[in-house]
């Protein structure tokens, strides 16, 4: 039985602002790399897992600077394609000391939005158990959204796991109708559902946890984890729920990856046979040691620095 989890979705180039203050003022960056699905790859490759990659990047010096950082974190490339036509996305990302940071993307017509049903229809895909994607991708192009319907039916024929996050990111789609019905409707078809309170309150209405959880159950959904930040999170699939609080973090340095980090926890806590609360337990440890870290997968720990701050930080929040 394989135990390999592929990700799908589109990594950028990241610049870092030294210094606080808003980005049309800042004057120098430190360079890395970011997107939602890269960020679980690498944090379910510190776990020691094997990762696979879906993703077209261009033939410039961030796809190729990308595609050197995914060996060096032992990120299978089998899957990577590349387009000669189109460069690979970028961002900038302002510094903050509180709140959210402010972020710009340079993705338009990047190579990753021209990823298609055509790119994925022949996939072997005999090697993995697991498909995480969010719903970054689909917001690139109506190609995206064909092939990530294509994937959710791929993982269906084939018995994969599927696991989804909505990310939500309102600028990239054309318009919120057409988030909002894409969005709930590969919910439904979901093994694994993971949203946050603010995204569930825009795709559904509802902002309770056991709320939100039972709506998307009967949408057909067998498990939803909403992702409560601080406080931990709340899980429900049939005949089993519950709360797992969350971590005391001592300071919030950036919350970008919590929720990546979080996903790489459970779903690697999932696919070694953990108990669902040890696995959800698992996510908050790993969203906490994330937000106290600056870039986007930097903070992401090791098996063996998990274990130390879960014996540490016994006490949760």
């Amino acid at each position: 039985m394989p135990s390999k989890i592929l990700l799908v979705g589109e990594p950028m180039g990241l610049f870092i602002a030294k210094s606080e203050g808003p980005l049309d003022s800042v004057g120098e960056y430190s360079f890395a790399v970011a997107g939602a699905e890269f960020n679980v790859a690498v944090g379910m490759c510190r776990l020691g897992h094997d990762v696979g990659y879906l993703t077209k990047l261009g033939t410039d010096p961030f796809g190729k600077h990308i595609l050197h950082l995914m060996a060096q974190n032992g990120i299978s490339t089998e899957l990577t394609q590349f387009s000669g036509e189109r460069t690979t996305g970028f961002m900038l990302k302002s510094m903050v000391s509180h709140g959210d940071p402010e972020i710009y993307y340079y993705r338009k017509n990047s190579a990753a939005s021209t990823l298609s049903a055509e790119d994925v229809a022949q996939l072997d895909l005999s090697a993995y158990s697991v498909l995480h994607m969010t719903g970054i991708l689909p917001a690139l192009s109506d190609s995206t959204r064909a092939a990530t319907r294509l994937l959710l039916r791929l993982a269906r024929e084939k018995g994969l796991m599927f696991s989804f996050d909505p990310n939500l990111r309102p600028q990239l789609w054309p318009d919120e109708k057409t988030m909002v019905d894409f969005m709930n409707d590969v919910a439904a078809q979901s093994d694994v559902f993971l949203p946050g309170i603010a995204e569930a309150k825009i795709l559904c209405g509802l902002q309770e946890p056991e709320a939100i959880a039972a709506h998307y159950l009967a949408a057909g959904a067998k498990l939803v984890v909403v992702k409560l930040g601080g406080k931990g999170a709340y899980y429900a699939r049939k005949g089993e729920a519950g709360f797992v609080p969350g971590y005391t973090v001592k300071k919030v340095v950036d919350t970008v990856g919590a929720g990546d980090g979080f996903a790489a926890g459970l779903l690697s806590g999932l696919m070694e046979g953990l108990p669902l609360q040890s696995a959800v337990l698992r996510g908050n440890a790993i969203g906490a040691i994330q937000v106290m870290s600056r870039g986007d997968n930097d903070g992401l720990p090791t098996r063996a620095q998990l274990d130390a701050y879960m014996k540490e930080e016994e006490h949760h929040a």
